[in-house]
């Protein structure tokens, strides 16, 4: 009867194995995907969000920037990724614009919304209308002006086609009833340098990419996309109190993969809730002046349709765009 029962329990052993030898969640350094280069909205805010989820999980999160097409690339590579928890994705709010626009261009979408799981809405800001400090334009009236008297000579930078850049200044041109020219670059940062070595005339920036050349002299900003003022920037009047009916929000939100599994959104999900409450996130978060709009994934998820809902209308009325 011993033997048997030996037996039987050697038999089952290979069975109870996988679950014994299944390692806790992380085990080993997270990649966060970063769909665009150093500079722009996404990196400023993804970089402290990496450092202080790595201290709160006990493993390296490890900023990768992977930028190209206005965020497709990145974020597509994050789809593909296994589902594992291993990699997750800093993405914009142009994540649900770029599916829009790929079959508006005649392309199959490089991934579609559906394959990410929501994991915490980080920050949301409204947008800034910046020039050069040095250029012609001292007010938005100026601007508007100039494009009216030339129409789609005044050239504006962006973070890529159909970016959430992009969208910004088409969804204030529409309203301004003004033609602007498009310049496409590999990501915000990018934009903000062409912007300084004055190769671009203006740019929809996040205010945390560029409120530091504001404060230097070096940038002047014209309006904000917001409801109402910033308070970083007083003394900058919004398009809606300047009569143009332009809001554009630039948030910044944690994904994964859509089959990753429950226990590890939950842990995902967690470690960003205690980073948005970490006093060295609000900390770093402060000092580019970026406000913490912290949302648990059911939040986010509501957020986050009713806002692609929006942008998608916008992204239509750009409509396709030749390709070069």
């Amino acid at each position: 009867m011993k033997r048997r029962t030996l037996l039987a329990g050697a038999a089952m052993l290979p069975f109870g194995l996988p679950v014994q030898a299944q390692e806790a969640y992380p085990s080993r350094p997270i990649t966060m995907i970063v769909p665009f280069p150093p500079g722009g909205v996404a990196d400023i805010t993804g970089r402290p969000t990496a450092h202080v989820m790595g201290r709160l999980l006990k493993q390296s999160v490890v900023v990768q920037n992977k930028g190209g097409a206005g965020g497709s690339v990145g974020t597509a590579q994050a789809a593909r990724s296994a589902p594992d928890g291993y990699t997750i994705l800093m993405a914009l709010s142009s994540i649900s614009v770029l599916p829009v626009a790929d079959r508006l261009q005649g392309r199959t979408p490089a991934y579609e919304l559906d394959q990410f799981a929501p994991i915490a809405l980080i920050s949301a800001d409204p947008t800034v209308l910046v020039v050069r400090a040095d250029g012609p334009y001292k007010t938005l009236k100026d601007l508007v002006e100039a494009a009216k008297a030339k129409p789609g000579t005044i050239n504006y930078g962006s973070s890529g086609v159909y970016g959430t850049l992009h969208v910004a200044m088409e969804i204030f041109a529409d309203a301004a009833g003004i033609k602007l020219f498009h310049i496409p670059y590999q990501g915000g940062g990018p934009a903000v340098a062409a912007l300084l070595s004055g190769q671009i005339d203006a740019l929809a920036s996040g205010p945390s990419a560029a409120i530091g050349q504001i404060k230097a002299g070096k940038m002047r900003a014209l309006a904000v996309w917001g409801d109402k003022r910033l308070a970083s920037l007083p003394d900058v009047p919004s398009m809606k109190e300047l009569g143009y009916d332009a809001t554009f929000y630039i948030w910044s939100g944690l994904f994964a993969p859509a089959a990753t599994p429950s226990p590890i959104l939950m842990t995902l999900r967690d470690a960003a809730r205690r980073t948005a409450e970490d006093p060295e996130f609000k900390e770093a978060m402060a000092k580019v002046e970026t406000p913490i709009a912290y949302l648990d994934a059911p939040a986010f998820k509501t957020f986050l349709d009713k806002d692609a809902a929006r942008l998608k209308v916008a992204v239509e009325r750009i409509g396709k765009v030749p390709e070069k």
